[in-house]
């Protein structure tokens, strides 16, 4: 498996207003601990320990296509 980094959601503004009212009512500490539970949740989705630490060099901007606009 490879890290896809084209576009891949059928309908990306919908789920980005879900991502954000996932974060409605939350203090900062809670919208911390949201996010880092949703990044295990989605790890464990991917399994795969080459695509996660090329997403995560992707996430740093040391990564392959890392100009910060890919994604």
């Amino acid at each position: 498996m490879t890290l896809t980094s084209d576009p891949n959601l059928a309908d990306p503004d919908a789920t980005y207003a879900a991502l954000i009212a996932a974060h409605d009512g939350l203090t900062e500490a809670e919208s911390a601990a949201l996010n880092a539970r949703l990044v295990l949740v989605l790890m464990n989705h991917i399994g795969d320990a080459t695509v996660l630490r090329a997403a995560l060099e992707v996430a740093h901007g040391s990564g392959a296509g890392a100009s910060g606009g890919d994604i």
